[in-house]
């Protein structure tokens, strides 16, 4: 496989390409786990992951000017959903007024890009780009599931593969860059009533979110006190959500569904059982590989090209 440690440098080679959609059976899926585009990705996720163990987000004190950079584009998409109120017919799955946002999104995309990331990217924006509109949720189902998460995580992967996203930026990818994204997408989804994409139900992990408990247990490996359990207790995830992704992820189960933790939400309370944060994290990492990147209909929507090519990794000794 490639050096699971590093991403490899494309902005001297890159081709420009438009992505297209290659896995549509579950043969496919046998290839895909095969893929250069596989390990790029499951590499980039280690590596995020790696960078974060015991950190908090208010460690980022500062950020680069290309991390400031993509804080101010999802600035201005937040920015934007004023402009969409909900609309007040009946309406039985999600709010129309949502495809109204998404088609600013999209028709906004090309020119913000241009404006904001330097030129040395253009020849990637047509490829970039659709990772990006690919975001923030579907505009015919009016959903948002970890399909969209992994459109922006492919998103930031290949600015890092672009070389516009340094190792030492990757802290503040997670937790400057990712929660500040977390934040629009709760938005979004409670703004316009956004359907779970794929979900399992009351047997997901979450309606919506996957990757913040893959990086949010990395936080809490060494931490002297807490244990997984303590995400039972409301007092204490109150208290640590500001500064964690795992908690963070809590506290929004909370506010948005009602009865008792342990039903609405059973996997999550089943891991909170596990004795240590480091098994949470390594199997919340091959749950994310079995869940959303060897699923059908979640990696069926994700299109392939230079920065993803889906291409047998020549060297390629899948991670279990």
């Amino acid at each position: 496989m490639e050096n699971r440690e590093t991403l490899p440098s494309l902005s001297s080679t890159y081709t420009s390409v438009i992505p297209v959609k290659c896995i549509y059976k579950q043969q496919d899926i046998d290839t895909f786990t095969q893929s250069l585009a596989f390990d790029r990705l499951l590499t980039f996720i280690m590596l995020l992951n790696q960078s974060v163990l015991g950190k908090k987000v208010s460690d980022i004190q500062s950020v680069s000017p290309q991390v400031q950079q993509i804080l101010d584009l999802l600035d201005i998409l937040d920015t934007w959903i004023n402009d969409f109120p909900p609309l007040h017919n009946p309406q039985r799955f999600g709010n129309k007024a949502f495809r109204q946002w998404l088609q600013k999104v999209e028709q906004e995309t090309s020119t913000l890009m241009t404006r904001s990331l330097p030129r040395s990217l253009h020849v990637a924006l047509p490829e970039l780009n659709v990772y990006w509109m690919g975001s923030f949720g579907n505009e015919t189902r009016i959903d948002y599931g970890s399909g969209h998460e992994l459109s922006f995580l492919a998103w930031l992967c290949g600015l890092a593969m672009m070389d516009y996203l340094t190792s030492d930026d990757y802290p503040a990818v997670v937790l400057s860059i990712f929660t500040r994204y977390l934040e629009l997408v709760r938005k979004v989804q409670r703004t316009w009533s956004l359907e779970p994409a794929g979900s399992h139900g009351v047997w997901g992990l979450d309606d919506h979110q996957f990757l913040p408990y893959v990086w949010g247990s990395a936080q809490m490996i060494g931490h002297s006190k807490l244990k997984p359990s303590s995400i039972t207790k409301p007092d204490i995830v109150e208290m640590m959500a500001k500064d964690y992704l795992y908690y963070r992820c809590i506290q929004y189960i909370g506010q948005v569904k009602r009865g008792p933790f342990h039903e609405h939400s059973p996997m999550l309370f089943d891991i909170s059982a596990v004795a240590s944060w480091n098994k949470v994290n390594t199997g919340m990492a091959k749950m994310y590989v079995a869940e959303v990147l060897k699923k059908v209909p979640v990696v069926q929507h994700f299109p392939f090209g230079h920065l993803f090519p889906f291409i047998k990794n020549t060297s390629s000794s899948e991670i279990e």
